[in-house]
């Protein structure tokens, strides 16, 4: 008889240490009345695979079990299999055990093993967006769940992945450092949202569904995960050294807004050119172009739902408020000097 739920399990996850937490995990489930089909991931690619099948097969919930990698390709299988598809997609449950897990965070899922497991059980769900990226290596478009970086992020990304002996977040500070060295010249480019087009060299842009990256860096730290919208954190100018070090510093506790390097707004949907090339971009870490010339991003709202906590994140947004960072973006006007 065919399973309800799927679990899309990934043991490479964390550095491989994922596949020690399979016996903690089945026995979190099974303890708790969750009744499951397991599947385990054998390459690259194969969780996107799997979430296709799974979708197509109609089980009411798809389990991920990994990374941010492993969640974004269950995401982009389940968003092509909605192509055409006339029922409800699978809800999906997330249970992270890979290393910077930032679209848990901002999805609002519990960051324990144990925890998350429960979350699914209560079977609470909600909306969830999902973002899109045209361009580059993905002329027809890749699905996204936390967000898009380009420039200094990327690079910093492409330099951290290399560090495997490194936790994340380490591995993720080492490769700031290492581009901090090397510093890329920021590629002119035209960026064109809400109506609104602003010309510039920018050495860092984000986009982001969900709230950080890095495992560290709160790029968009008051994102909401189903309001139709993708937050944006840009660099409007360019940077010193000295100047990306002040910014790591904000990232850190999500206070760039404070700078007047930083435009920060929201919109459905950005379009980014640069005629001579040299955009560098990932999204959820897997790399779109590196030297791309022309991109759109969009959100898709609401098209998944997620078992999620409603009340997580909290800490940092508080924290955020009683500082009076929190009205909302809609300041890029501003921090660009009224160049729109």
């Amino acid at each position: 008889m065919s399973k309800k739920r799927a679990l899309i399990f990934n043991p490479v996850a964390g550095k491989g240490k994922a596949r020690l937490l399979l016996p903690q995990l089945r026995r979190e489930l099974d303890s708790r009345g969750i009744d499951y089909e397991l599947a385990i991931t054998e390459r690259v690619g194969h969780a996107e695979d799997l979430a296709q099948g799974f979708a197509k097969r109609g089980v009411e919930a798809l389990l991920a079990a990994g990374g941010d990698g492993t969640c974004n390709e269950v995401i982009n299988g389940l968003m092509k299999s909605a192509v055409g598809a006339a029922g409800r997609l699978p809800t999906l449950g997330i249970i992270p055990i890979g290393r910077g897990n930032d679209f848990a965070y901002g999805a609002g899922v519990p960051a324990d093993l144990s925890q998350a497991c429960a979350l699914i059980a209560e079977g609470k769900d909600g909306p969830l967006d999902i973002g899109r990226i045209s361009g580059g290596f993905f002329p027809d478009g890749r699905y996204f769940g936390n967000g898009i970086g380009i420039g200094f992020d990327t690079i910093v990304g492409l330099r951290a992945a290399k560090k495997k002996h490194m936790h994340s977040s380490l591995s993720y500070l080492s490769g700031a450092l290492d581009t901090l060295i090397a510093y890329p010249k920021a590629p002119e480019l035209t960026i064109s949202y809400n109506g609104h087009s602003l010309q510039t060299a920018s050495q860092q842009i984000s986009i982001l569904n969900g709230r950080r990256m890095g495992g560290m860096f709160y790029m968009a730290p008051l994102s909401e995960r189903a309001d139709g919208l993708l937050d944006l954190c840009m660099v409007v100018r360019p940077m010193t050294r000295r100047d990306m070090i002040s910014l790591i510093l904000h990232y850190l506790k999500g206070t760039q807004r404070r700078s007047a390097l930083i435009a920060t707004d929201r919109a459905p949907y950005f379009e980014i050119r640069a005629p001579r090339g040299g955009l560098v971009c990932h999204a959820d870490g897997e790399t779109v172009c590196t030297d791309g010339t022309s991109l759109r991003i969009e959100c898709v709202p609401a098209a998944l739902r997620i078992y999620s906590d409603m009340s997580l994140p909290t800490v940092l947004a508080s924290a955020l408020e009683a500082e009076g960072l929190s009205s909302g973006a809609e300041d890029a006007q501003a921090a660009a000097g009224g160049a729109f």
